[in-house]
């Protein structure tokens, strides 16, 4: 876990270096154990270590900041260099089972001379290219540049867990784990905001979910997916993608063995991923997959000290402790918990908005802010997190609204009217809501924008001018839907969760768990989300992931019995680090009009519709939604990032 840098500029390109100092500083959070740095002549092929010399040479620049985890010896230094010194690696993030591909290559007569996963990789990378990359389970994302043929490639890995932002010019490459490290090595670069991205984020909450960041010159590496670029006098670079799982379903196995195969595959997934050379934690919500997670730990490993570190909230009605202390008690854990209130959100607001790099969706990420910062505190360096189960095992509500749809076109009508009787009886449910599902299913496309308008969510919300956002070009819509294939009929529940995965809200979740682990210098992992488990969970019949009884992630609950206590794997509910918001940023003490007062500096944004939207929430004339906190946040963003003027001019 650690962060990256890199920037290739032309070599008859009159553009001025950065100054490479302040990139390795504005990544040191990331690891503050070691640094290393290399400068290139890709004419010449001549090369140097040192960052303070004279670079006017030099045109292929990698820049590293490294955060020990495995073998914290310096035989760790990045960037590596191959034995033969023809492959140069800068590399942020793990690979769980880099000692059976080193044992692997080591059969096949690779050298090694650390214990480290990195040489493991960038010697697996030599040895079988890209085609190894499905074949690793860890969080990735790297750069190798391989002298001889003069090419640079950027690698993600499949989930998006680590991050990686670029930016291509007629003269430059640039790329980076953080925003604010790319803006560092592109300091004569002119950033435009990327109007679209920023009405998909206030108007829907959408952000993350593309390539797309909020200024228009930045872009992220898509999860699953490799940046190849040729520098030459006239470079050229492609991207693609390097995995796409399978939908199709296993019809040959049984409700049981799938329970049995899933167990051993998670089991496996936990073991790799405490592999650790500095004391390793959990953060633990109380819900299932967390617990799981925890309760596997001990399974695997009887002797391992297991911290767990947990947010309490202060209001009982939102408190997990009853579910963290019953997980903590059966597997003797050390627990440590962590509570907050208002006056520390406004205390540590400015900071959380400010190391995120984007704007996000909801203070939710504050509790988990403060879990990585008591894990720093405790010299915790590793927390395995629950993070991407919902995704892949039909959490949250269950998909019914995808489940009804498969059963549709399965022409099972009864099972229909079947399900949703029993899937309205969970808490948070309800008939009406099953309904809704039902009439979402029923009702015809074009007809479904009036149906979000009469629930509230209006394309043209009045607190948006929406004529600038008209000029430059922003399409006023719905959120963009899963495509549909026909060749899906009937798996609509895997196509749904492949679809989020890949292109929806885990990655923005992903995002805020790097930015809040790694300012604490923490290393985040999330052992549901490897390749393998991912393929699995996708092949399964749907009734095996949302059954008929409207249960979700049936068949991991059955998975975990005998390891994870019965009375968590039968709960019906779930609140995870919910914090109390609606309390926070309408109080009289947060004043939030005020806090807003630098958005009607933006011609897209309408005071009188923000003031009345707000004094519509506090009357409760409107149902409260995070739309608050994004005007919120994308104000302070905005100040941080000095776009008003910008804008102005522009207007």
């Amino acid at each position: 876990m650690c962060g990256l840098a890199g920037l290739f500029i032309l070599p008859d390109s009159p553009q001025p270096l950065p100054d490479f100092n302040l990139a390795l500083a504005a990544m040191k959070h990331r690891g503050p154990d070691d640094e290393g740095f290399l400068a290139f002549n890709t004419v010449t092929t001549a090369n140097s270590v040192n960052v303070g010399e004279d670079l006017w040479a030099f045109n292929l620049f990698l820049a590293f900041k490294r955060l020990s985890i495995i073998d914290l010896s310096s035989a760790g230094h990045q960037p590596m260099i191959s034995n033969d010194g023809r492959f140069f690696m800068v590399f942020n993030g793990e690979i769980y089972n880099y000692k059976e591909l080193k044992s692997e290559l080591s059969d096949v007569g690779v050298p090694f001379f650390s214990e480290t996963d990195s040489e493991v990789l960038l010697n697996a990378w030599i040895k079988w290219g890209s085609a190894v990359l499905p074949r690793l389970i860890g969080m990735f994302s790297f750069a190798i540049y391989d002298k001889e043929s003069k090419k640079l490639t950027l690698v993600r890995d499949a989930f998006g867990v680590k991050p990686l932002f670029y930016s291509i010019s007629n003269d430059k490459v640039a790329f980076a784990s953080e925003i604010d490290t790319l803006k560092c090595l592109l300091p004569n670069l002119a950033l435009t905001t990327d109007y679209q991205e920023v009405y998909n984020y206030l108007v829907w909450g959408n952000y993350d979910e593309s390539d797309r960041s909020f200024s228009s010159e930045l872009k992220h590496l898509p999860p699953a997916h490799l940046l190849e670029i040729s520098l030459n006098t006239h470079f050229s670079f492609s991207i693609s993608s390097w995995w796409m799982p399978s939908i199709k379903e296993n019809k040959n196995i049984s409700f049981a063995d799938a329970a049995l195969h899933l167990r051993e595959l998670f089991l496996y997934s936990v073991k790799l991923h405490i592999r650790s050379d500095v004391p390793i934690g959990a953060a633990l919500s109380g819900g299932i997959d967390s617990s799981a997670i925890v309760c596997a730990m001990r399974y695997v490993a009887t002797d391992l000290p297991i911290h767990t570190f947990s947010y309490i909230a202060a209001n009982k009605n939102i408190s997990e402790e009853y579910w963290v202390d019953k997980v903590n008690e059966n597997v003797k854990a050390i627990s440590h918990k962590v509570s907050i209130d208002e006056p520390d959100l406004l205390k540590d607001m400015d900071n959380i908005i400010s190391l995120q790099g984007e704007p996000f969706g909801s203070t939710s990420i504050y509790s988990q802010y403060r879990i990585y910062q008591e894990a720093k505190r405790e010299g915790i360096k590793v927390i395995l997190d629950g993070q991407g189960a919902d995704e892949l095992l039909a959490g949250y509500s269950g998909y019914p609204a995808e489940r009804l749809k498969s059963l549709w076109e399965k022409g099972k009508v009864m099972d229909i009217l079947d399900f949703l009787f029993y899937w309205s009886k969970w808490p948070g449910r309800g008939f009406k809501a099953a309904l809704t599902q039902l009439l979402g299913l029923l009702v015809p496309q074009r007809l479904k924008k009036l149906a979000h308008k009469w629930n509230g969510k209006n394309t043209r919300p009045i607190w948006l001018n929406t004529d600038f956002l008209t000029r430059e070009g922003v399409h006023f819509a719905l959120p963009a839907t899963v495509k549909r294939s026909p060749e899906n009929r009937g798996r609509r529940v895997p196509e749904t969760l492949r679809h989020l995965f890949l292109h929806g809200n885990l990655i923005s979740l992903l995002r805020h768990a790097d930015r809040n682990s790694m300012h604490w210098s923490v290393e985040s992992r999330v052992p549901f989300l490897t390749i393998p488990m991912a393929e699995f969970l996708l092949s399964l019949p749907e009734s095996f992931l949302i059954n008929q009884k409207g249960r979700t992630k049936s068949v991991f609950r059955e998975a975990m019995r005998g390891i994870v206590p019965d009375e968590i794997l039968d709960r019906k509910d779930k609140i995870g680090f919910a914090t109390p918001e609606k309390d926070w940023l309408l109080s009289e003490e947060f004043n939030l009009l005020a806090r807003l007062s630098r958005l009607y500096d933006l011609p897209f944004i309408h005071k009188v519709g923000v003031e009345k939207y707000i004094d519509d929430l506090k009357s409760g004339k409107r149902k409260f939604d995070f739309t608050s906190w994004r005007l919120l946040n994308f104000s302070k963003w905005m100040e941080k990032n000095m776009i008003v003027n910008q804008v102005n001019q522009k207007g």
